[in-house]
Parts: C-alpha cells; structure tokens; sequence
C-alpha cells in the first residue's frame, strides 16, 4: 500500500447517451437511462480508484462555496474520501457535460467556473506531502505550488495531462519538468506518437510515459527499461461508457508501478482495470477488485517468470 497525495479538479458531470455523434436536431428527446449525473473530474477520479485498490489517499481540491460536500461519498458507494482538504472557496463548482454515442465517440461541453482564479491554501501541503510517497496532480492553475514543493522534497510525481496542445506546452512546464510519470491521451496529438514521446522524454527526461489511444489501446515508454511498446486494449466486459476510463487506468498503473516498480506488470494491470471499468455508467463506478485484477491477468497473459521479458509478446 502507498500514500498519495493528489491534487486537482473536482466537478459536476452529466453523461448523455445519443445515438451519434454529432447530435440530429429534435425539439425533445426522450430516453430512459440515458442521462447520469454525478461528482467527477481527473483527480476525484483517480482518487477514488486509489483508495479502492487500497492505497492511503489525501485528495486536495477546490470547489463552490455552495457545494453539498456530501455528494463527494454517495450513500451506495463502499469507499469515501475525506473531504477535510476539498475547501469550497469557488463562485460554483466547475460543470462538465459529456455526449457519447456506440461508436464509443464523445463530445464534451465544459464550464471551469472561476477555478483558473483561484489558488489553494498551500500552509497544510508541505508536512502532508513530505508522508507521502507520490504526488499525483492535474495541470491545473492551482496545482502547480503542489509540483514545487514535490520537487524540494524530491517526492516523485505523476501528472495527467489532459488536453495536449503543442502551442500551450510552455504553460505545462511547471508540471513537464518535475515529472516522474506523465499520462496524456492521443485526442488532441497532431504529432506521430512514438515522434512525440521521444520530443517529450528527450526534452525534460522523463522517467515514464504513457499515451492513451483510446479503443487502439496505448503506448508505453519507460526510459530505465529501455521500452518503447504499444498495447491492445483487452476485453472484460461489454462497453458501456468510456468516459472516466483514463483516469481509472492512470491510478492502477501509480498503484501497482508504486509497489512493484515494474511498469509492464503495471500497465497490463493498469488495462484490465480500465476495461472494467467502462462497462459501468458514471466516471467513478465500475471498479476492479485487485483480486478480480489477478484472475484476469493470469488468464489472459499467464504467469510470466520475467515481467520485463513481457513485451516481447506483443
């Protein structure tokens, strides 16, 4: 088990299934169980998944001053999360509205309220962070003091970058440079993706790396291991939404990777757990037990004697 501590953006979601991307007009449509919502966001996300494959986790957040903490910890869910560090200080909280269809496309509509405005109160951070063992961020506004004072304490972090854009990689460097683990997703990459890995790992020497190509699967680079190498998804369950998918994978690799140090064992664990997860409405249900991990794992890739000797199955 380890201790992190992650830090970044709590919302409000709401999941609308349509038939297809983009939206036919009609004045009205009306389908059951088509419309979900609930509390969200990168890092509510990936703490949830944390503390359910049973790992410590202080989560930091900021949210409207009107905000039902409550809706943090649902009464049907068998975790929660402390909610000492989510400190409602926002005009509202920020508000996602996301479309998907069976084609497994999205649309997503989002309102960050006033959160690139607002800063986090860091006088708590420092003596909870020199516990920890990671630090997991998102790139927002209010996080990068978080990365600062990883980075003097030389706690490894990992951060989840979540809309590429070449023009505004400079704004990412606080996070860029300090970074152990970095996840991105291929959604907005204009760049050959082995080409941008290589830029990225070249640039600020990053240890690992990991790129998110949706239903192709991912791309793993790992710089110690001298690994370069794409995955298939894997298949435990039907598709149901893929929303929230990334969030789930990225936390299952920091766990195992965290324990064993071994980022092959890490990422297959890392798949599995995602491709649960998408057969489940919402962002933050649909969890894998890590005993439920070890079954699928050994069924589908057997039991290796080398973990490191693993990719030269694919």
């Amino acid at each position: 088990m380890s201790k992190f501590l992650v830090a970044g953006v709590t919302q409000i979601e709401t999941i609308v299934r349509v038939d297809r991307i983009p939206v036919n007009y009609a004045p009205i449509t009306s389908v059951v169980d088509s419309i979900f919502t609930a509390m969200g966001g990168d890092a509510y996300n990936e703490s949830l998944a944390l503390k359910w494959l049973g790992d410590e986790v202080c989560f930091m957040s900021i949210v409207g001053r009107n905000q039902d903490l409550s809706m943090i910890n649902p009464p049907d869910r068998k975790i929660t999360l402390s909610t000492e560090y989510i400190i409602p200080q926002m005009d509202e909280t920020p508000t996602e509205v996301v479309l998907y269809d069976r084609e497994r496309k999205q649309q997503i509509f989002e309102d960050l309220k006033d959160l690139r405005n607002n800063v986090y109160d860091m006088s708590m951070v420092a003596p909870i962070a020199e516990s920890c063992d990671m630090l997991v961020l998102a790139n927002a506004n209010f996080c990068r003091p978080f990365a600062k004072i990883a980075a003097e304490r030389k706690k490894p972090i990992a951060v989840n970058i979540r809309s590429y854009d070449i023009e505004k990689e400079k704004y990412n460097t606080d996070f860029l440079e300090p970074a152990k683990v970095l996840y991105f997703s291929d959604d907005t990459l204009t760049e050959d993706p082995y080409e941008f890995i290589e830029r990225i790992s070249g640039t600020y020497g990053t240890e690992i790396i990991i790129l998110g190509q949706g239903s192709e699967g991912l791309i793993l680079y790992d710089r110690t291991q001298d690994l370069r190498v794409h995955y298939k998804t894997v298949k435990t369950n039907e598709v149901v939404n893929t929303i929230g998918a990334g969030n789930a994978l990225f936390a299952c690799f920091l766990h195992y990777y965290m324990e064993t140090k071994d980022s092959v064992n890490a990422i297959k664990n890392a798949l599995l757990f995602a491709s649960y997860k998408i057969g489940y409405m919402g962002t933050s249900n649909g969890f894998m037990t890590t005993e439920q991990l070890d079954q699928w794992r050994n069924l589908i890739w057997g039991i290796k004697t080398n973990a490191f000797d693993a990719h030269k199955f694919f």
